[in-house]
């Protein structure tokens, strides 16, 4: 049973382009981790500095390694989220 993630993530216009960098940097570690299904990353439409991202693994315990991951903490703890303004995730399981 698959397990997505669908995050929206917004920070200030001034911050976007380093949010954009490091996001398109964690696209690229993370569709090498082996339950990774899919990572897409977004410019949300009409709203400076908001990104969506929507991300599939093969299960929850997938996506527990990929937070585990050394490219998570660095690219997503450390550098996006100091970044961003508000944050909200769902997290859902293919029925």
């Amino acid at each position: 049973m698959s397990y997505a993630v669908v995050a929206h993530y917004r920070c200030a216009p001034a911050d976007e382009a380093s949010v954009r960098d490091a996001l398109l940097k964690m696209r690229e570690h993370t569709l090498a981790e082996p339950a990774n299904e899919g990572y897409e990353v977004h410019a949300v439409a009409d709203e400076p500095g908001g990104f969506l991202l929507y991300e599939r693994y093969a299960d929850r315990a997938g996506f527990e390694a990929h937070k585990a991951a050394g490219h998570f903490e660095e690219l997503i703890v450390e550098t996006v989220w100091p970044l961003l303004t508000d944050r909200t995730v769902t997290f859902a399981e293919t029925l």
